[in-house]
């Protein structure tokens, strides 16, 4: 049984790094497939086969053909989530969208006793801004 040399180890790790990014690769490209609502079944059946029978040049091809709109979709997927976390924001604080609105909350507050003069004049500005 022999040592295992530095090469040896740095030649394993390549081949290492070099399995996971072609996985993550594969990967991206099934979800991708997967969650494209413009293709249609026979279509996705068709990749599918591809990439089941010649893994790496089926996902080779698929970004080939299908990269730019892989790109598109992805960032359209993003802006679809940041709308919807910035909406469930505004639900969840409570804020309303018109000044006149904001400052009939705070008008109410002021009435109450919540908040003093300052604190009105102060939550004012900001609706007004």
């Amino acid at each position: 049984m022999g040592t295992t040399s530095f090469w040896d180890i740095l030649v394993w790790s390549f081949w290492f790094f070099i399995w996971i990014a072609a996985l993550t690769v594969y990967f991206r490209c099934l979800f991708d497939m997967f969650g494209d609502h413009s293709l249609s079944g026979w279509a996705k059946a068709g990749w599918a086969i591809l990439m089941i029978f010649l893994p790496w040049l089926g996902a080779f091809i698929y970004l080939i053909a299908r990269g730019r709109s892989m790109a598109e979709r992805q960032m359209a997927r993003m802006a679809e989530q940041q709308a919807a976390q910035q909406e469930y924001i505004k639900q969840a604080a409570g804020t309303t969208s018109t000044p006149a609105a904001q400052i009939a909350d705070a008008k109410a507050l002021f009435d109450s006793g919540a908040i003093n003069q300052t604190e009105f004049d102060s939550l004012k500005a900001k609706a007004l801004a």
